[in-house]
C-alpha cells in the first residue's frame, strides 16, 4: 500500500477498502502534482478504531513525511479537507494488531497556486519567474532586479522577469545541515529613487533544498516588504540505460530489447545534476511483467542494497553520478512476453560515510533513510526473449 502519486487528481483508500483493512499496516502516499499547483485532499469516508487515535490513525503532512508540518491526525469524526502550501502532500495510514474496520477513502485534486512568483528546481539551475505587473503594482521597476552576483542579469520580457540561477555560480551558496542540502541565492529589487512613497528594498531569498525524499523549493521575502511564501517539490533527474558489454561504451538503443535466457545484461544509472558533490547507488531493483504493477508478480534482483539474485553484481564507475551493475536474464522471462525493471536509486552527499550509499547491504526498513538522502524510482524496459518460440503480447 502507499506509494508515489503524480496524477492531477485521484482517490486514496485504505488497503482492501471497503473491506476491513489489515492489521499492522503502515502506508504512506506521496502526492506530487505540477509545479506551482497545490493539493486539495477531502475525506469522504472514515470508519476506524476511534478514541485517542493511538492505535489506528491517519496523518496528513504538508510536504514530505519526515520534514514537513503535520496538518492533522485523526481516526473518526467529520470528513476534513486539507490544502497544501506546495505541490506536495503526504498521507500516512497506520493500524495496530488489534481491531480492524472499513478504513477510509479520500479524493484529491490539484489547484493552481496563483502566485506572482514561481520557481522550479531544474537539474542545473533554479528557474525563477517574477511577474512584472506584480512588481509594478508594488511600485518597483523590473529593471532594478539583480542577484548576489550582479554580473548575472535577469531576462526582462514584456510580462515577466526571468532568472536562471546556476547551483555553482552567480553567488549561489551551498550549505549542508542535518535535514537538507541547500542551494540559496538572493534576488534583490532596489526601490526607485524618484518614487515619492518611501519603500524598502526587497530581498527575495530563493532556495532549492534537497530533503530526504525530494527537492524543496522555497521563496520568501525579507524585511516584511513583500509577502511571498512559495514551496515546490520535485525529483532528481535520473535515467537507466542498457549497454552491450561491461566496457559500458555502446548503449543499447532498441526498444523492446530482445535478449536470450541467461544473457548478461549491463546497466548504467545516470544522475543529471550540476552538483558534483553527489553520489548515486542502486538500492533496489525489481522485475515484473506489468510496468504499472511491481507488487502482484515481482522478482527482486537487489533489495535495500542486498543482492537477491546470484548473478547481480556492481562495477566500478568513473563518476559518482553513475552507478553500474549487471545481472543475467532469468527464467522468469520464459513465462511472460515482456519484463520491466523498476530500480530505486539512492542519492547521497559524496563523502558522507554515514549514509546508506557507503554502507552497502542493509536490513533497514524501506523508508528508513537519513536526512541527506533521496530515493528515486526509474522504470526501464521492456525486455523480451529473442527467437520465434517466445510468447507474444503487448509491450506496454
Amino acid at each position: 500500500c502507499g506509494g508515489s502519486v503524480s496524477d492531477p487528481s485521484g482517490v486514496l483508500q485504505s488497503p482492501n477498502y471497503p473491506g476491513n483493512y489489515p492489521n499492522d499496516a503502515d502506508c504512506v502516499w506521496e502526492i506530487q502534482v505540477e509545479n506551482n499547483f497545490r493539493v486539495t485532499l477531502t475525506f469522504r469516508d472514515i470508519v476506524m478504531q476511534s478514541g485517542t487515535c493511538q492505535h489506528d490513525y491517519i496523518e496528513v503532512y504538508d510536504g514530505p513525511l519526515h520534514s514537513s508540518p503535520l496538518l492533522g491526525r485523526f481516526c473518526s469524526g467529520s470528513f476534513p479537507t486539507f490544502v497544501s502550501s506546495s505541490n506536495m502532500m503526504s498521507v500516512r495510514f497506520h493500524s495496530d494488531s488489534r481491531y480492524s474496520f472499513r478504513g477510509f477513502q479520500a479524493h484529491y485534486s490539484s489547484i493552481r497556486a496563483g502566485h506572482n512568483t514561481t520557481i522550479q528546481c531544474l537539474p542545473d539551475y533554479m528557474h525563477v519567474v517574477v511577474s512584472r505587473d506584480y512588481l509594478q503594482s508594488q511600485g518597483y521597476s523590473a529593471r532594478r532586479v539583480t542577484l548576489n552576483d550582479n554580473r548575472c542579469r535577469p531576462t526582462v520580457t514584456s510580462q515577466e522577469v526571468v532568472l536562471n540561477i546556476p547551483y555553482n555560480g552567480c553567488g549561489t551558496v551551498q550549505e549542508e545541515n542535518n535535514d537538507t542540502i541547500n542551494y540559496s541565492n538572493t534576488i534583490r529589487v532596489a526601490s526607485s529613487g524618484y518614487i515619492i512613497k518611501r519603500k524598502k528594498n526587497i530581498n527575495l531569498h530563493v532556495s532549492c533544498k534537497m530533503l530526504r525524499k525530494s527537492w524543496q523549493q522555497v521563496v520568501y521575502a525579507a524585511e516584511d516588504t513583500v509577502d511571498v511564501d512559495e514551496y515546490q517539490f520535485g525529483r532528481y533527474n535520473m535515467n537507466i540505460t542498457f549497454y552491450e558489454s561491461p566496457a559500458f561504451q555502446r548503449q543499447v538503443r532498441a526498444s523492446p530489447y530482445y535478449i536470450d535466457l541467461n544473457q548478461n545484461l549491463y546497466l548504467q544509472a545516470c544522475l543529471h545534476s550540476s552538483d558534483p558533490n553527489l553520489k548515486v547507488v542502486v538500492d533496489t531493483c525489481v522485475a515484473a511483467p506489468d510496468p504499472r504493477d511491481f507488487n502482484t508478480l515481482a522478482y527482486y534482483l537487489v533489495r535495500n542494497g542486498c543482492p537477491r539474485d546470484s548473478s547481480y553484481a556492481t562495477y566500478y564507475s568513473p563518476s559518482s553520478h553513475f552507478a553500474r551493475f549487471k545481472f543475467n536474464a532469468f527464467e522468469f522471462m520464459s513465462r511472460h512476453p515482456s519484463v520491466y525493471l523498476k530500480c530505486q536509486m539512492l542519492v547521497c552527499r559524496l563523502g558522507d560515510y554515514s549514509s546508506h550509499c557507503y554502507k552497502g547491504c542493509s536490513s533497514r526498513p524501506k523508508r528508513d533513510t537519513s536526512p541527506a538522502e533521496e530515493q528515486v524510482d526509474v522504470v526501464v524496459g521492456p525486455l523480451q526473449l529473442r527467437g520465434g518460440d517466445a510468447p507474444t503480447g503487448s509491450t506496454g
